[in-house]
């Protein structure tokens, strides 16, 4: 018998958004059968080709010129138009009041900053009454259109985002540490990370995101390292999956391949160490795994507190050359692994496997009860 709904909303600018939301609608079918729960895009049901150009554009200008993300970053979070321009997307705005209409929903949970403005709108129209939950899904330095908006509660990865965010004039009652919405396998105990025996090798996961130009740079100079084993995803890049494949070849060490994957989780609860870019989602999954951090692009704006959380916390660096990755890569194992074990206790303040799970747990709390 269904008892309650929930609406989830995500965009796809940055994977985090679309994670966040999946991994939540995995935890409330998982743990709250009895709760209805479906998720929308409504950026892309609302302008479909003209929103896949600008998802486009956006990964264009963070690969290619990041300064100029930066200004409208900056621009989002200083200029009242962001939270004030809700008309202009009227067909959104009017899209998002059906489907809460429609499915009945009582909790509206944002994955993505841009819904405040229209969810507020909705609010404004006296339609169905419903709560508003927002999951911030970086860290640190909080873009200020996430919490400019009505939103009943603020569910954040850690304690110091919730900070952040009071600092920003959000009263503390409305925020919640709750950790990020990372897949509920996480919520299942692993082994504790185990150094290689002599004869075994470190695993490095080395996880290709959207600036990938230097890919095949980065996995030539971690082939030369001894020591090591080498797992690579490449997602759905098949070109770029042929090229390691031939560069494996002629270097004759092998490398584990991989497509786009879903054991993503298994990978990250074996590996040593992440290579990848400071995304919200990554960042997240990595210290849930308790797995330290090589971070290779920070994309300047929402990228910058992920990075700075894990290299404050001491739980991983920032190399962004091949050489400079190689070189950590190294200095982590040295000396048997003695700063590896140094970032793998620095994970455990911070890593939250059962985010997922506490997330799901409030939002079916809130939901009306027949």
């Amino acid at each position: 018998m269904v008892s309650g709904s929930v609406l989830i909303l995500t965009a796809g600018f940055g994977e985090g958004h679309n994670a966040a939301a999946r991994n939540l609608e995995k935890a409330l079918r998982e743990f709250h059968p009895e709760v209805a729960v479906v998720v929308n895009d409504i950026f892309d049901e609302s302008y479909g080709w003209f929103n896949r150009l600008l998802q486009n554009g956006y990964k264009w200008i963070i690969n290619r010129h990041p300064s100029l993300w930066r200004t409208f970053y900056n621009f989002l979070d200083r200029s009242p138009w962001a939270t004030s321009s809700a008309g202009l997307f009227w067909i959104a705005v009017n899209l998002l009041a059906d489907r809460i209409t429609r499915y009945n929903a009582d909790v509206v949970v944002s994955c993505f900053p841009g819904y405040g403005a229209f969810l507020d709108k909705v609010r404004r129209g006296n339609g169905r009454p419903f709560t508003y939950i927002t999951v911030v899904t970086d860290s640190l330095t909080i873009n200020s259109i996430w919490w400019r908006c009505s939103s009943d509660y603020f569910l954040v990865p850690n304690e110091p985002t919730a900070k952040s965010i009071e600092q920003g004039g959000v009263s503390r009652e409305r925020i919640r540490v709750t950790g990020f919405p990372v897949p509920i396998v996480f919520a299942s105990p692993a082994p504790a990370s185990e150094n290689p025996s002599p004869e075994g090798r470190w695993q490095v996961l080395y996880m290709v995101n959207s600036g990938y130009d230097s890919a095949p740079d980065i996995v030539r100079a971690l082939l030369a390292l001894d020591d090591i084993a080498l797992i690579v995803t490449c997602g759905r890049r098949e070109a770029l999956r042929e090229k390691l494949q031939q560069l494996s070849a002629q270097t004759g060490k092998p490398i584990e391949l991989h497509g786009w994957t879903s054991e993503m989780p298994s990978l990250l609860r074996r590996a040593h160490v992440l290579i990848s870019k400071a995304g919200g989602a990554t960042v997240q999954e990595a210290l849930a795994a308790r797995t330290p951090m090589i971070i290779t692009q920070v994309v300047p704006g929402q990228e910058e507190g992920n990075a700075q959380l894990i290299v404050e916390s001491g739980a991983g660096e920032i190399a962004t050359t091949p050489e400079a990755i190689a070189l950590a890569v190294r200095n982590l194992f040295n000396e048997n692994g003695a700063l590896y074990s140094q970032r793998y206790q620095a994970t455990g303040p911070l890593s939250h496997p059962t985010g997922g799970k506490e997330i799901a747990n409030f939002a079916s709390s809130l939901c009306l009860r027949e």
